[in-house]
């Protein structure tokens, strides 16, 4: 392995050993469909176009986690899993977030992802360039929702092979909690369609709707169950597995807020997305939610009538932000960002946890908090 470098997800050669089981992934299954023609390889190419991108955080904290907790020695006890496994389970839950981020892609009507254009919208280009015929609109959202079932199948593949040689009680607790983690982002991609078709309800109802979203389709499967993996891939005893539960719920829903923010007040040179792209999308988030209680009624009336229109100006863009900042609900969901990360992240330093584990996770939770992408 590498020597040490700047970043807690390129430490140990994460980063470049999970693109190799990806890639490695991504050929199988090329190889596989290779019968089927260059129809099929399109769909392997776009997977690999979507794999190519992101920061790689899931894996990192489900890694430095098995470190933490004693892995390696676990592994060479025979009670825990070894490091190409848990690396493997790692590109499962890059392969499953591919999944979340096609179909995510569809329903909120999104034109792009990291700086590309999102698997809808390439493949509807595509049927008008080509003109074939039928809707093309249809045809690519069609395309991308089959990319994402085919995305969840080679999560599943990934996950099997990756737990096949680790021990039977150590692999069925990690199934289980990548099976919860599954359900819940599922769940979490419904609660956040109702609430967007929902009446709009006081600001204080609309919070608690947002964060129990945010909680199921992002914090969890962003931080808590990576975590929780990588413990469970070490054989971590159960009060050890329970702290991670705790700290990684508080720095998942810190993540979410940050990415809340980031969707209106991000530069889309980071961020790969056009400014204020979230408010055009109609993302009833935690800040929106905040700044409706907060707002005089002029501006809260501003904000719910103009959210949500896929025609906004840069102008209305920047009249929105105003009022979120105006509001206060910048400001507060910026302390709230720091009340969820600061103990978590103290709790995590105080831990009787191995080096340099422990000082690699701090340094990943201080990563997805405080971040402009």
């Amino acid at each position: 392995m590498t020597a040490a470098s700047s970043a807690p997800t390129d430490l140990e050669d994460v980063r470049s050993d999970v693109a190799a089981a990806l890639a490695e992934h991504l050929d199988d299954l090329a190889a596989e469909l290779e019968s089927y023609g260059t129809a099929a390889a399109d769909l392997v190419a776009a997977m690999g176009a979507m794999l190519e991108g992101g920061k790689r955080l899931r894996p990192a904290f489900c890694y430095w986690s098995w470190r933490a907790h004693g892995g390696a020695d676990a592994a060479a006890r025979g009670t825990g899993a070894d490091r190409r496994a848990v690396l493997r389970v790692g590109a499962a839950l890059e392969l499953f977030q591919a999944a979340a981020l096609f179909h995510d892609d569809v329903m909120d009507g999104s034109d792009t992802r990291r700086g590309r254009p999102s698997a809808h919208r390439h493949f509807e280009t595509a049927h008008r360039d080509a003109g074939w015929s039928g809707p093309a609109a249809a045809f690519g959202e069609a395309a991308a929702i089959l990319l994402g079932d085919l995305a969840l199948v080679a999560s599943e593949r990934e996950l099997a092979a990756a737990l096949a040689a680790t021990p039977a009680g150590v692999a069925g607790t990690a199934r289980a909690v990548f099976d919860r983690m599954r359900t819940e982002v599922t769940v979490g991609q419904y609660l956040d369609v109702l609430g967007q078709a929902l009446p709009w309800g006081d600001g204080h109802e609309e919070e608690a709707r947002a964060r129990a979203v945010a909680r199921a389709k992002s914090a969890r499967y962003s931080v808590e169950h990576p975590l929780v993996l990588g413990a469970v891939l070490a054989g971590a005893a159960h009060d050890a597995v329970e702290r991670c539960r705790r700290v990684g719920l508080a720095l998942g829903e810190a993540f979410q807020l940050r990415d809340d923010v980031l969707g209106v007040f991000g530069d889309p040179a980071a961020t790969g997305k056009p400014a204020g792209d979230d408010l055009r999308e109609g993302k009833r988030t935690v800040l929106v939610a905040r700044a409706v209680q907060l707002a005089a009624a002029e501006d809260r009336a501003l904000l719910t009538a103009h959210l949500g229109r896929r025609d906004l100006t840069p102008d209305d863009v920047e009249r929105l932000r105003d009022v979120l900042r105006r509001s206060g609900g910048l400001d507060a969901v910026e302390a709230m960002i720091d009340g969820l990360a600061g103990p978590a992240l103290q709790s995590l330093a105080d831990a009787p946890l191995e080096e340099p584990g422990r000082a690699m996770l701090v340094r990943l939770g201080e990563a997805a908090v405080d971040r402009r992408a």
